[in-house]
């Protein structure tokens, strides 16, 4: 386990160093239970940096490092492709992810290294074309979410009708939308 101190030196020298980063693995330097929202908001600019990032943690629910992997998932400078994240709670409630971060998002979660049980987009500004973006994640990807909340979104018709074709699966493991 690393010291305030020892994490800030450890991305201070990541960032500067002269070679890209492809991989970065937070759970080298602390347990998944000992990852909390302040460590994540500390080396998010090392995450953005990386090709690959992999986190392993209990929940993901502080607006600050929601918004700090909402800004890494969203941000056009970002080098990241590719990120391992196994979490039991992603909430992402209020962020204004839109439609693009909700597709970037979708991406992600066709990987089968992106383990989130319960995703939370309450109010993200998602609409039927994000519905279906999400509903094509969950078709290539079964394997881990639980629970999906869209609640305060603009979610049409379409978007519905998306996502019940996906819970149609018997492979689909979604017991709440």
């Amino acid at each position: 386990e690393l010291s305030p101190s020892q994490l800030s030196a450890l991305v201070f020298v990541l960032l500067t160093s002269a070679q890209d980063l492809e991989e970065f693995d937070l759970n080298k330097y602390f347990t998944p239970n000992k990852i909390r929202d302040g460590i994540l908001v500390r080396v998010m600019p090392v995450i953005a940096a990386s090709r690959k990032a992999i986190i392993r943690c209990s929940e993901i629910i502080k607006r600050s490092s929601v918004e700090a992997l909402s800004s890494a998932l969203n941000s056009e400078t970002s080098s990241l492709r590719e990120l391992h994240l196994t979490v039991n709670t992603l909430d992402l409630t209020g962020n204004k992810l839109e439609d693009s971060g909700v597709k970037r998002l979708s991406a992600l979660l066709e990987n089968p290294e992106f383990k989130v049980k319960d995703l939370r987009l309450k109010g993200c500004g998602v609409s039927d074309e994000g519905c279906a973006a999400l509903a094509l994640a969950l078709r290539s990807n079964f394997s881990h979410l639980r629970d999906l909340n869209l609640s305060g979104n603009k979610v049409g018709d379409s978007g519905v009708k998306c996502l019940s074709a996906v819970l149609e699966n018997p492979h689909c493991k979604l017991e709440i939308l």
